[in-house]
């Protein structure tokens, strides 16, 4: 396989863990990115998917005491159960109802108008949340949260069907709105990541495998491996970040990022897949 298609592959991993988890949309940036490398087929949509699972495997690195924990206590702790129970609650929205619209939202949505508008809308619903987070949460920690909860962040996640809402967006800002502190949004958005992005990857997988062979494998473990370590290292930032700082600039930025899709598509500098 060529030098230049993995380096490709590769740069793509990197936007794809860099953005993944942060209230920005991956989306949006993988296809800017796919378009200005030249990496922008058929193959390529099924490859933004799969990537995906290199960006888990970082959240699981970054979490996993407490995921052994949990796992290790759901037989005799009510706090363990509530909480594998509340994860497998949030994701069954987006499980079901992506399902259902999966098709009509490829045919329809993937347009770089959707896309800007949705940048645009999700920061000033940032600036609305970090506006109404100035009073102490409701929900201070993911452990103290109910399974009402978790379903109300899980419909908050199907929003990110949508291109350029983002998923974490969603999922975050979401919380926020519905009463949980930003650490507690934060923390469950990742949790809830898992089996979700986990299950998006391998449904794509298997619906365009004719357009994959075993030739791929080295196109998709670079970008595997790219969004694994780039995922690692955001994931574990923003940790960091939110103990004293708002998701304000997150607002800015898609403010900006929103134009920029526009201008890009106006004067055609991007082709934007359908």
């Amino acid at each position: 396989m060529e030098t230049v298609l993995l380096l490709k592959a590769a740069l793509m991993g990197i936007v794809e863990g860099l953005t993944e988890f942060l209230p920005i949309s991956s989306t949006g940036h993988l296809i800017l990115a796919g378009s200005l490398l030249g990496f922008d087929d058929d193959k390529a949509k099924v490859f933004d998917i799969a990537i995906q699972t290199g960006a888990i495997l970082a959240v699981v690195m970054v979490y996993w005491r407490k995921i052994a924990d949990t796992l290790t206590a759901l037989p005799g702790s009510r706090q363990a159960r509530r909480l594998a129970l509340n994860v497998l609650i949030g994701f069954m929205p987006a499980a079901l109802i992506g399902l259902l619209v999966y098709k009509a939202i490829t045919a329809h949505l993937f347009r770089p108008q959707v896309v800007a508008a949705t940048f645009i809308a999700g920061a000033f619903v940032i600036l609305w949340a970090e506006r109404r987070q100035q009073g102490a949460a409701r929900v201070a920690s993911m452990d103290d949260m109910t399974h009402w909860d978790a379903l109300k962040v899980g419909l908050a996640q199907c929003l990110a069907m949508v291109p350029g809402t983002s998923r974490s967006g969603a999922t975050i800002i979401g919380g926020m709105l519905l009463g949980l502190s930003r650490k507690a949004a934060t923390d469950f958005s990742f949790f809830l990541a898992m089996p979700t992005l986990i299950g998006a990857g391998a449904y794509s997988l298997y619906k365009e495998r004719a357009l994959l062979s075993w030739a791929d494998a080295p196109l998709f473990v670079a970008g595997l491996v790219f969004s694994f370590i780039s995922a690692w290292m955001c994931v574990r930032w923003l940790l960091r970040y939110i103990s004293s700082h708002s998701f304000v600039p997150f607002a800015w930025y898609r403010l900006a990022f929103g134009a920029i899709v526009l201008l890009t598509w106006w004067t055609g500098w991007v082709s934007w897949r359908q």
